[in-house]
């Protein structure tokens, strides 16, 4: 009996080894492939970047002059240049930032500095951080001079490389997992919340769409340097599509959010401020209201 409970330990043993070897070994390839993600995301972020570029000469009026191929100065550090001197809005800079870096899944924390070709100097800058409340944002709202610009970008460094250390991760993962084999304790990780999916706390009214910027508050459109003024229930109406862009709003929820305080739902009105709301917005031609029949209206806006 004894050789017997012997022999089953030994065999207990030899099976544990050998799928703890084969952990190992799993997470070494899974290392290896890190490699090659990095790479791709990389290239993905100098799209992105000069997206950025593409959309702040729109924002200018221009639509003609190139920007010119994006710089990469350091490991974590990138430059976007233009062939012609522009104008920006600082807020629409911060937005446009904002909204296509979120894309980016290395891009959590980065420093943006515009700064003067002639001498280098820092025109304005401003720090992004994944925690919303240690961003440092200022002078938004004061449109900078025509001048030759340059943006540079320097994002936070994510960690050990894991290219370039997957061996030392890989042992580490496995001394982890040989640990909670042999003490035979699991305790389950707390989810926290994706802070992302959440509003933000922090909003100040403000929302891009497309080459456009939308003040909730001041209740205008801009774009290219020009203003639209907006009524208080277009605002609303527009503030809703804007929240859910590329999403079907049911003409019942649009209705009710809208008029249910004033007691009164009048269905021809709805129809009526989509009109007005679409020739305002016809300043972006990627962007526009359409009609989801049987179910409502969707505000789209183009990539």
């Amino acid at each position: 009996m004894m050789f017997f409970r012997r022999d089953t330990l030994s065999g207990k043993r030899k099976y544990l080894y050998g799928s703890l070897l084969l952990v190992f070994i799993s997470l070494i390839c899974v290392a290896f492939s890190m490699a090659g993600s990095d790479d791709f995301d990389i290239a993905r972020r100098e799209i992105l970047l000069r997206r950025i570029g593409h959309e702040i000469l729109l924002q200018s009026g221009d639509s003609v002059s190139r920007v010119l191929p994006v710089k990469r100065n350091a490991e974590n550090e990138y430059q976007i240049s233009f062939e012609n001197a522009f104008t920006f809005q600082p807020d629409f800079l911060v937005n446009t930032t904002r909204r296509l870096l979120a894309r980016d899944p290395l891009a959590s924390d980065y420093v943006v500095n515009v700064l003067n070709c002639a001498n280098a100097s820092v025109a304005y800058g401003y720090a992004i951080s994944k925690n919303k409340k240690d961003d440092m944002v200022a002078c938004i709202g004061r449109t900078q001079p025509i001048a030759c610009y340059m943006i540079n970008i320097k994002f936070k460094p994510t960690g050990i490389p894991a290219a370039k250390h997957e061996y030392f991760w890989g042992a580490l993962l496995f001394l982890a997992l040989v640990g909670f084999i042999f003490s035979r304790v699991i305790k389950p990780r707390k989810v926290l919340p994706d802070l992302s999916a959440l509003p933000d706390s922090g909003h100040t009214g403000m929302f891009t769409l497309g080459s456009m910027l939308f003040d909730t508050e001041a209740r205008k459109l801009m774009i290219n340097g020009k203003t639209i003024d907006l009524t208080k229930t277009e605002t609303r109406v527009l503030r809703i599509f804007a929240l859910s862009p590329n999403e079907t709003i049911e003409r019942s929820r649009l209705q009710k959010e809208i008029w249910e305080d004033e007691g009164v739902i009048v269905g021809r009105s709805l129809d009526m401020f989509i009109s007005k709301l679409r020739k305002k917005l016809e300043s972006d031609p990627d962007i526009r209201i359409t009609v989801i029949r049987g179910k409502g209206y969707k505000l789209e806006i183009g990539a």
